[in-house]
């Protein structure tokens, strides 16, 4: 029983440390993503899925994985305003060292036009 609460205080002591890192959100193509091999960030970007447009993303796979990709309504559309938006978020993890891309694209995925690009640069350490 004592060796469970020592160990209980060192995680909560570690989590109250920042020994679990936070994970970085990026909104802004314009903000430098610095991260370290094997640490993982957000992308987050304004959407509405009513419209029938999406982001996509492109990225080099031997840099980059991709953890999770999700969307989340937005407090309007949970409150039933029709027509309101919300926000994709893309997880990533960085694989290597180096420099590197995240192109996303704001298109509907049955038409050739593009409605937007973000170009996100990574530089991984």
């Amino acid at each position: 029983m004592k060796k469970f609460l020592i160990l209980v205080v060192l995680v909560a002591s570690c989590l109250v440390a920042g020994c679990v890192g936070k994970v970085q959100t990026y909104t802004d193509p314009g903000q430098s993503i610095n991260v370290s091999t094997n640490q993982e960030f957000v992308i987050a970007l304004e959407s509405n899925r009513t419209t029938g447009y999406l982001w996509e993303e492109s990225y080099d796979e031997s840099m980059l994985k991709l953890v999770e990709s999700r969307y989340e309504l937005g407090k309007e559309a949970e409150q039933g305003l029709v027509g309101a938006g919300g926000v994709d978020y893309f997880r990533f993890k960085a694989l290597k060292a180096g420099e590197t891309e995240i192109t996303m694209t704001h298109k509907r995925p049955w038409e050739e036009e593009v409605l937007e690009q973000r170009v996100f640069r990574v530089s991984i350490k």
